[in-house]
């Protein structure tokens, strides 16, 4: 039976205020940049074609009609957003250092996006979803931690595939215990996983990605296909027993890397709704991977998220680079 969605994704949308220079008084300026993961992961799919809808709450203020207008116009569907008068939009300060990297800063206590509540997750849409979206944002404080795991139960009832992503910011957490316990269970039920290589070090303790990665896959069978992030250097694919390996793309140009995480995930959905989770051959995840960097690798030479996501045909003229005609 045909579904109305392709992915359905919870949790949170912000505004990233990224850094744009100084004013001319020698003050830092800020840009308000649209962004949340699991929306950016959304934005990325309809580029490829995907439909998409997003469940989550933001404040009815400027921050959230910006947000609002945004989503809209990248094609997310967003019949189960909630505009809550009584809360602010959740914002988060990003600084870049020289190599893209980012620090956070979260105004965010409470921020409408953490008042979602299980009474408001859509059920029915989530149904009418053939993979179901979420990381951990959702579930750092317990009222939106409830709306997440109804919201994963309803997927799995409805024999959805599931998606995760750890996305973790300590400033977050009232503890990294807690944070590992609740990463713990996401991981416990997701069929494919995105995990960069700090989030691996964090739940594993271990540098070597394919002694993490081999942790992983023992305790959490469920997972399916299971993703390892590392930057730079590239990204690696565990699947059934086996590992691939796909260097980053290093063309320069790198601005920032917001984004790019949700970047290479959502390409990974796209790739797993075109063909499946079974029977991938090493060729298969290699061609997963190359297309996910490649994505993820263009979101890096531009600021912000949600209005930077590349389109199919960007990414394909990139491809070359890997050697593959």
């Amino acid at each position: 039976m045909s579904k109305k969605f392709d992915v359905i994704a919870l949790g949170e949308l912000l505004i990233d205020f990224t850094e744009d220079g100084f004013s001319a008084q020698g003050n830092p300026r800020l840009e308000a940049n649209p962004g949340g993961a699991p929306c950016n992961v959304l934005a990325m799919l309809r580029k490829l074609g995907k439909s998409t809808a997003f469940i989550g709450k933001v404040g009815n203020d400027m921050f959230g009609r910006q947000l609002r207008d945004v989503a809209e116009s990248a094609g997310i569907d967003l019949t189960n957003l909630v505009m809550d008068s009584a809360a602010h939009t959740t914002l988060a300060f990003v600084h870049t250092f020289p190599n893209g990297d980012r620090d956070f800063s979260f105004y965010r206590d409470p921020g409408a996006d953490m008042l979602l509540t299980a009474d408001e997750v859509p059920v029915e849409a989530i149904q009418n979803s053939r993979i179901f979206h979420f990381g951990t944002l959702s579930m750092t404080h317990e009222g939106v931690r409830a709306a997440t795991k109804k919201a994963v139960a309803a997927a799995k009832a409805a024999g959805a595939l599931v998606s995760f992503d750890p996305n973790l910011r300590p400033p977050l957490w009232r503890s990294l215990e807690d944070a590992r316990e609740q990463i713990a269970w996401g991981l416990s039920q997701c069929d494919i996983l995105k995990i960069a290589d700090n989030e691996l070090e964090f739940m594993t303790g271990e540098t070597d990605f394919d002694a993490g990665a081999a942790i992983l896959r023992e305790k959490y069978p469920n997972i399916r296909i299971l993703n390892v992030t590392a930057g730079a250097d590239g990204s690696f694919s565990y699947y059934q027993g086996r590992r691939v390996f796909t260097p980053a793309l290093g063309l320069g140009g790198v601005i920032e890397t917001t984004g790019a995480g949700d970047t290479f995930c959502a390409s990974v959905l796209n790739f797993v709704l075109e063909h499946g989770t079974e029977g991938l051959t090493d060729a298969d995840l290699a061609a997963m991977l190359r297309f996910a960097n490649a994505a993820a690798y263009i979101v890096t030479t531009r600021k912000g998220a949600i209005r930077s996501m590349p389109e199919r045909a960007e990414v394909e003229a990139l491809l070359p680079a890997y050697g593959e005609g």
